[in-house]
């Protein structure tokens, strides 16, 4: 059954800040309501009443006394402390996409643009290993319906799209879109997981780091991908489709343009990095 949404507790869903109760509990740490009830200036009828809409939300959880810094003579209602939940913890700032912007460039300047490209290459790995047990006996069809949950389970915003009997899967909402738009080869991961679960090629027509507001994965069943081909990066959009329109006839990744030394700087690994390796 899905969760009621309300007014006051639906904070997440309509793009709100977080209430001033919850920013006192973020602050707090654990409080009581009567405790919520001076620091807000509010009566603690009404703090009890948000309390009880946020707990089903899920917003707000229990917390015994001690955890509260509550001293109360007897153990009651009032002495109940309440905290945030660790769902709405993620309703405050988080910068997870500038820290892993942040590490993907100090693993390229520590140890090149090839050492980066091998971690991608076990990236996909992994991504295989979990997929490929669920897509076993699927048709194309029921694979590519399947593969919308490639980035998030039962994804909203991912569809499949058949065009000439060439399939696409039409993502809209990158989840790390900020890490691609600095790092677009991390892209690759997707492309290649794709092409091995499929057993064909994959062109990426549209992207998120050309302003098309989405990506389109192209599925091109007519052109097997050989089962004995290593991780390949993805190469540049010009190579891929005409400016204007979608990619016209056959593409092939064979010898994909090598990224440049902007993008994917080669460096060396520092000598004292070699020898404390060994």
């Amino acid at each position: 059954m899905a969760r009621r949404r309300t007014p006051i507790a639906n904070e997440r869903a309509n793009g709100r800040a977080p209430s001033a109760l919850l920013q006192a509990l973020k602050r707090g740490g654990s409080l009581t309501i009567r405790e919520l009830a001076q620091d807000l200036g509010i009566t603690y009828e009404a703090v009890r009443q948000q309390i009880a809409e946020l707990q089903r939300a899920g917003w707000v959880t229990g917390a015994n006394a001690a955890a509260s810094g509550a001293r109360l003579s007897k153990p009651g209602p009032a002495s109940r402390g309440y905290r945030l939940s660790v769902a709405a913890e993620h309703l405050f700032p988080k910068h997870y996409d500038a820290l892993s912007a942040e590490l993907v460039q100090q693993l390229i300047e520590s140890f090149g643009g090839e050492g980066v490209v091998e971690i991608l290459g076990r990236m996909t790995d992994a991504r295989v290993r979990r997929w490929a047990p669920l897509l076993q006996s699927l048709s194309v069809k029921q694979k590519l319906k399947a593969l919308c949950s490639l980035y998030e389970d039962k994804d909203a915003y991912m569809e499949v799209e058949w065009k000439d009997d060439a399939p696409a899967l039409i993502e809209r909402n990158c989840p790390f879109l900020n890490v691609a738009q600095a790092h677009p080869a991390i892209c690759s991961v997707s492309i290649n997981t794709l092409e091995r679960l499929l057993g064909c090629r994959v062109v990426r027509e549209r992207r998120f780091q050309s302003g098309h507001g989405r990506c389109v994965f192209r599925v091109r069943l007519d052109q097997p991908r050989p089962q004995s081909e290593t991780f390949t990066l993805e190469p540049a959009e010009s190579q891929t489709r005409p400016a204007d329109g979608p990619a016209a006839g056959p593409v092939s990744r064979r010898a994909p343009k090598p990224p440049t030394l902007r993008t994917w700087p080669r460096r060396a690994v520092p000598d004292r990095q070699r020898r404390g390796s060994r």
